[in-house]
């Protein structure tokens, strides 16, 4: 039996207006190099660009940009000092990180989110490499659009990997609704793990919901796909295990799943489950799945052929659809799903695509995710 809720639809496209992006970096040839790959968009117009913090913050009322690219090492003010002062003066302005793949800069960049920026942007490691970083300039471009005011809609494509190598042709759509969206009813079945989903906005809300669901026991095991580069991943697990109170590392293959853990999938490797009487992680590196590696639909449907009906997933914010079919493998064998909705998402793409494919239990605000999940965990459907 299925019941019937109507979700907020995404907001129309407003294509009149290009989106207004100031660049901020202290190296000449990046911002040059980000500023022609930007202006080459139709629907991207460079608006201003700055070498810190500071004269970003100077020209920041006249520039008027919806979304800023801001370097975080720069010399007289850095971006995470520039960064309140920026979100003070425009509270709604789309700040997007961008850092080199060091562990100083992915600790950084995981602050940044905590402050208020909406995401970040790993950059090639040598300037030498922004010449042929197809990657970056895909990744950099998805990221300005998805992010822009609600008024424009998020691009059809699905956020392209950060790691290395030839990606494999993107699964298909799933076919959605544009009308209410159908609830099914939950699992008879007291779950048995835990398995989330999330991209863009991922690490805030990822933080929200295991600290708070670590107020309460957790007897299941928790295993998370966030897009992210290497480096990036390993921080996350240790953020998420300050938050939770959990034990929380990046998966090792091979690794047996024990209840109370927070497994993360690191990254530029796919993250699955082995099923068996114990189950146990397995790292894949296969080419990317929706562009992305890590990818949510192999842990997702993994998770699905290990515990079946016993399966709880949940898909937080993010770009692209990845995580819907997954979410049909779950629902298919019995379990529950649950989404993020509109109004709480920093993008609304992957819980969209899932709450649209029919599969879902439960839509709502990040803030009532976590009860919810904690009473399915203790055996209560309601």
């Amino acid at each position: 039996m299925q019941s019937t809720a109507r979700i907020g639809s995404e907001s129309p496209s407003s294509a009149s207006q290009p989106i207004r992006v100031m660049v901020v970096d202290d190296s000449a040839i990046v911002r040059g190099l980000v500023t022609r790959w930007l202006g080459e968009a139709s629907d991207i117009e460079v608006v201003s660009t700055q070498r810190n913090g500071q004269k970003a913050l100077d020209a920041l009322a006249a520039a008027d940009p919806e979304v800023i690219i801001l370097d975080i090492e720069m010399p007289e003010m850095d971006g995470m000092t520039a960064l309140p002062q920026i979100l003070r003066q425009k509270p709604n302005i789309a700040v997007i990180m961008a850092s080199t793949l060091t562990r100083r800069n992915a600790e950084i960049s995981l602050k940044a989110l905590s402050l208020g920026a909406r995401d970040y942007i790993p950059k090639p490691e040598a300037q030498h490499g922004m010449v042929t970083a197809d990657d970056f300039r895909r990744d950099l471009l998805d990221k300005v659009r998805a992010l822009a005011p609600r008024r424009r809609t998020a691009p059809a494509s699905a956020p392209r990997a950060v790691s290395a190598g030839r990606a494999a042709p993107a699964k298909p759509v799933p076919a959605i609704s544009s009308g209410p969206i159908s609830l099914r009813n939950p699992s008879s079945v007291r779950p048995r793990v835990l398995l989330i989903g999330s991209s863009t906005g991922g690490p805030p809300a990822l933080t929200a919901v295991l600290e708070a669901l670590g107020k309460t026991p957790v007897s299941v095991p928790i295993l998370i796909t966030q897009h992210m580069p290497p480096t990036f991943t390993g921080i996350l697990a240790e953020h998420l295990a300050r938050a939770s109170g959990l034990p929380a590392a990046e998966g090792q293959h091979g690794e047996p799943i024990s209840p109370g853990r927070i497994y993360v999938a690191p990254g530029g490797r796919h993250m699955l489950i082995e099923g068996g009487s114990v189950p146990a992680i397995r790292l894949d590196d296969s080419p990317p799945v929706n562009y992305c590696k890590p990818a949510v639909d192999p842990l997702f449907e993994s998770g699905a052929k290990a515990y079946g009906a016993a399966t709880l997933a949940l898909v937080l914010t993010g770009m692209g659809h990845d995580g819907a079919e997954g979410s049909r493998a779950v629902a298919a064998t019995g379990g529950t799903v649950v989404a993020q909705d509109e109004a709480s998402s920093v993008v609304w793409g992957m819980p969209g695509a899932t709450a649209r494919a029919g599969v879902c239990s439960a839509v709502l605000p990040l803030d009532r995710i976590p009860g919810q999940i904690a009473n399915y965990l203790k055996g209560i459907k309601a």
